[in-house]
């Protein structure tokens, strides 16, 4: 569904001397992302996640490279209604018409698709009642709660029914079990056949939706591969303890052998075992730790 080829973005830039250079923030990119897949990327701050997203939602062009989605490139002439009516975007910062209510400002929306009347307001009830938000159609956008509004983003992003899904950092400042609630909403557009294209900093995240994940670190890619991969090749279990300059970990294979090496550092304080995780292999490949 989705090929990205040696996709390059640079900025212009000033060094240090004031000398005008340019800013490489995607380098080279090359990604294959399947239908119906839930697709994670991620990296550190300034690692190029948004600027990649950008030109996959066509608010950027690239320097170099090619996006194609169905083998035709999404660049070519002609090929930007084509596009938009493919993709929806859930956008990292809410972005809606503060002065209408939630019901007003998913009716612009599917206007802005040219939805004739009828099916709009079919569409419009059936994912507001999708995303738990019917009650609060009448209500004005500034009314809801941090999590209605990352509810109503994708409610708004479905309603041209588009085959693929980008999320920029679709639960940031959102707690705990908001976080989960848009975690099934992702799932279930997953069993319905959307593909979706995630970037996110909690890494837990990834790890719970994602069949493959791709982490990106100064606007490379420096791996790919399913969560369960990326923790078996590490090591599935992990020791960590007190050390002399901070908290310590060791891999492991298997948990015999982290118990045997723990039972080694019976000197060090809080050593622990516990079963490896995506964020400690995030850490490994970019030495920043929960993706800031």
């Amino acid at each position: 569904m989705i090929v990205i080829d040696k996709l390059t973005k640079k900025f212009p830039h000033k060094d240090k001397k004031g000398q005008k250079t340019e800013k490489t923030a995607v380098d080279a990119l090359s990604l294959h992302v399947r239908p119906g897949e839930v697709f994670g990327l991620l990296g550190p701050n300034g690692a190029g996640k948004t600027t990649t997203i950008r030109m996959l939602t066509m608010q950027l062009k690239p320097t170099a490279g090619k996006i194609a989605y169905g083998g035709r490139d999404i660049f070519s002439s002609g090929e930007a209604q084509r596009v938009k009516s493919l993709i929806g975007v859930v956008p990292q910062h809410v972005n809606f018409d503060q002065d209408l209510t939630v019901g007003e400002n998913m009716e612009l929306h599917a206007r802005l698709h040219h939805m004739e009347k009828r099916e709009r307001q079919q569409r419009i009830a059936e994912l507001l009642n999708y995303v738990e938000l019917t009650e609060v159609i009448n209500d004005n956008v500034r009314r809801l709660s941090g999590g209605m509004k990352r509810r109503l983003l994708i409610a708004r992003a479905l309603i041209h029914k588009p085959k693929i899904l980008f999320m920029d950092e679709p639960t940031v400042a959102l707690d705990p079990q908001v976080r989960r609630r848009i975690w099934d909403l992702v799932r279930g557009l997953a069993r319905e056949g959307v593909t979706v294209f995630l970037t996110t900093h909690y890494i837990e995240e990834a790890e719970n939706l994602c069949q493959r994940v791709a982490i990106l670190n100064k606007g490379k890619l420096t791996a790919l591969d399913t969560p369960e991969n990326f923790k078996e090749r590490l090591g599935k279990f992990t020791v960590e303890w007190d050390g002399s300059e901070g908290r310590e970990y060791r891999f492991f294979g298997e948990k015999q052998e982290a118990a045997a090496f723990a039972g080694s550092q019976e000197a060090a304080g809080g050593i622990l075992i516990r079963p490896t995780n995506l964020e400690d292999v995030f850490i490994e490949l970019t030495g920043h730790k929960g993706g800031l």
